[in-house]
């Protein structure tokens, strides 16, 4: 049975104003990290606004942008169009992809697993699409490492979640991607400070995983 579609009004209007501020203070350079070096095609998993759109290589053949949320898919069919690359913006769910298996070279998860109500599905499904040797990229929110700052997170994060989209943002998303069949060949963890200052979103990590053989 399909899975209701996913509705955010709220978060969808405040969230084209959130990404700004970061992308204004840090994160264009967080995505052009975690999107260095791909190439082939690409399912990107939870494409939000389309703000990766304009930092693919231009060795990449074709994005596909999966997106249930229906404001910020149209927002992404609108970037899509001043896309580095060739873009096809599609619905759909995260648990139940869209796509055929073993279709693409690269995997990508941009802050979107924290908002995944069912973590091992997505991830399931990401292999399940990926061609043998495929690649997955991520850049994702994450619990911290420091027992003060998780104890924040701990009692913000429900708050978090009903203003943030249904960002979790005490999710070890390292673990959940290596129990998910994943081998992390890079990681990097990091505090993603605003004018100085961090908030229960900010631990974060970028890296590149491939599926165990």
């Amino acid at each position: 049975m399909a899975k209701a579609a996913v509705s955010h009004p709220l978060f969808a209007r405040i969230y084209p104003r959130i990404n700004a501020f970061a992308e204004a203070h840090g994160s264009v350079e967080h995505r052009q990290e975690m999107l260095a070096g791909i190439h082939g095609r690409v399912i990107e998993i939870g494409a939000g606004l389309g703000s990766n759109f304009v930092h693919y290589p231009a060795e990449v053949e074709q994005v596909v942008a999966v997106e249930p949320e229906a404001r910020l898919r149209a927002v992404a069919e609108q970037a899509a169009a001043n896309a580095a690359v060739p873009v096809e913006v599609r619905a759909g769910r995260a648990e139940e992809l869209p796509a055929d298996d073993d279709s693409f070279d690269v995997a990508v998860f941009s802050l979107v697993l924290c908002t995944i109500t069912d973590v091992p599905a997505a991830l399931a499904e990401a292999r399940r699409v990926l061609k043998p040797g495929g690649e997955l990229r991520f850049y994702e929110h994450v619990r911290s490492d420091n027992p003060r700052f998780f104890r924040l997170q701990r009692i913000v994060n429900p708050l978090w979640r009903t203003l943030g989209g249904g960002c979790n943002v005490t999710r070890d998303t390292e673990r959940a991607i290596q129990a998910a069949g994943f081998t992390v060949k890079e990681v990097r963890r990091f505090v993603f400070r605003i004018n100085g200052r961090a908030n229960p979103g900010s631990p974060s990590i970028i890296g590149t995983a491939r599926p165990s053989t």
